[in-house]
């Protein structure tokens, strides 16, 4: 499996890039491989408080199940990528890329329990 070592990773499966007051967050390879080909996605709100620890308004749906992610970081959804709306194909294909889901300004620091890569991959089994 593919972690890049240039994001964190929470316990709760989603990568997070951070630049500067700003995170982007995604599904991590692992995830896409649990839920499988994803055919939904429920999308947090721009304007969304979301707080580390909580369901953060994301859903992916697949053959296998409707996961509901803990949001990784607290702040505020500045962006989300409205593209996987139309076609959630992405992430699956490319989890790390265009299948990003959403933009937090952040309303602190980065939570203490973000995994980097090595202790991430450790966490999964990969």
């Amino acid at each position: 499996m593919n972690f890049p070592d240039e994001l964190l990773y929470s316990p709760g499966h989603l990568w997070v890039r951070a630049a500067g007051a700003t995170v982007t967050v995604g599904i991590s390879e692992y995830a896409q491989g649990l839920l499988g080909r994803v055919g939904y996605v429920d999308l947090p709100s721009v304007g969304q408080a979301v707080t580390a620890g909580q369901e953060m308004g994301f859903a992916a749906e697949s053959s296998k199940s409707i996961t509901d992610f803990i949001a990784p970081v607290t702040g505020t959804v500045v962006e989300v990528n409205q593209a996987l709306a139309a076609d959630p194909a992405p992430l699956n294909g490319d989890p790390y890329g265009s299948g990003w889901l959403a933009m937090i300004e952040l309303a602190g620091p980065l939570p203490a329990n973000l995994l980097d890569a090595a202790a991430y991959a450790k966490l999964v089994g990969g």
